[in-house]
């Protein structure tokens, strides 16, 4: 569909690794509603008291360990993407950030005056269901949509944690790493306070109420991240034909005092360390783009970690960023969308 525009959004990353451009960054990322959901006024006090102070030195600190010579790996891959998609398609592509620049006022702009253009097709890069991830890239770029007064019809491009090629995808990117030697492997999602599983469950008594929620059928599913991410891994599993004592989930990425999803990646890999577990692998499929949470949390410190617990490799397996295999799929995707 020529007459189609795509505008592809990322997480969004600080413009640089001082401490107030960190500071500027996580002021925005953590004043969403989505995000903290809490009131505007308890946020606010949460931030300029207890976080805005403190966090942002420690975080310009971890984001210099990763940082390269073209800036943040984030935005680099991102736009690496953006830009091999573009040479695969004659469909307009523009690259957004939720936040941070590039912005998602000035991509839809550009969009929105390109000639020819009927449709945008907003395509969050992230492959399950959240309300800090998915639910706040639709709710901003409707909000712009509204306040620029584009008229243009916006199609979301629907999640995609269980779809054949985007497993197919996974698991070729993931292959070189699974063909060496290892004792397990760990699934590491970026974690989310359960009250944002609670709050986005349609049915109101279906999500978190029993263990085995996830495994019954259920409409709560369309929008519950933990039942996603479950469905990713065992799809996973299936396809590259990892044994089931081979394997394991963690949840990343805590922020506060509120109950998130468990287990905690750390203990998960404390615990492997205790049972004489020596050599590992993670892959982290909740980024389609290696960032902050995978080079540095994990590669880093979760390696840190796990060596100190007993271990002896910790080898951490690359987002999908560029692969051929990804590309090809957001070339397809981006011409013909998934319809669930």
């Amino acid at each position: 569909m020529e007459n189609r525009g795509v505008l592809l959004v990322n997480l969004g990353s600080p413009k640089s690794t001082s401490v107030a451009d960190v500071r500027r960054y996580l002021d925005e990322f953590l004043m969403d509603e989505h995000v903290i959901d809490l009131p505007r006024l308890v946020r606010r006090l949460l931030l300029s008291l207890f976080i805005l102070p403190f966090r942002p030195a420690k975080s310009a600190e971890a984001y210099r360990s990763i940082w390269t010579d073209q800036g943040s790996p984030l935005i680099v891959n991102s736009e690496r993407c953006a830009d091999l998609l573009r040479q695969r398609t004659r469909i307009p592509i523009e690259l957004a950030m939720r936040y941070g620049k590039p912005d998602m006022a000035t991509a839809l702009g550009k969009l929105a005056k390109h000639p020819g253009i009927e449709e945008i097709l907003l395509f969050p890069l992230y492959p399950h269901y959240a309300m800090s991830s998915v639910k706040t890239v639709i709710a901003r770029a409707q909000t712009l949509m509204q306040e620029m007064d584009i008229r243009i019809p916006l199609r979301v491009h629907p999640v995609f944690y269980d779809h054949d090629a985007y497993i197919e995808a996974l698991v070729e990117s993931a292959t070189p790493w699974l063909e060496k030697p290892f004792d397990h492997l760990v699934f590491s999602y970026h974690g989310v306070p359960e009250r944002h599983i609670l709050k986005d469950d349609p049915t109101g008594n279906h999500c978190l109420k029993d263990k085995g929620c996830c495994q019954k059928t259920s409409i709560a599913h369309k929008t519950c991240y933990r039942h996603q991410v479950y469905q990713t891994t065992e799809a996973f599993v299936e396809k590259a034909g990892i044994p089931i004592d081979k394997y394991s989930v963690g949840f990343q990425s805590r922020l506060g005092r509120a109950k998130w999803l468990e287990p905690n990646t750390l203990d998960v890999l404390k615990q492997l360390a205790a049972q004489g577990t020596r050599h590992v692998l993670v892959i982290c499929p909740s980024f389609v783009c290696d960032c902050l949470e995978t080079l540095e949390e994990i590669g880093m410190g979760a390696r840190e970690e796990f060596i100190a617990a007993g271990g002896e490799s910790l080898e951490l397996i690359p987002c999908l960023n560029d692969h051929p295999a990804w590309i090809d799929l957001l070339a397809k995707w981006s011409e013909t969308p998934l319809v669930y």
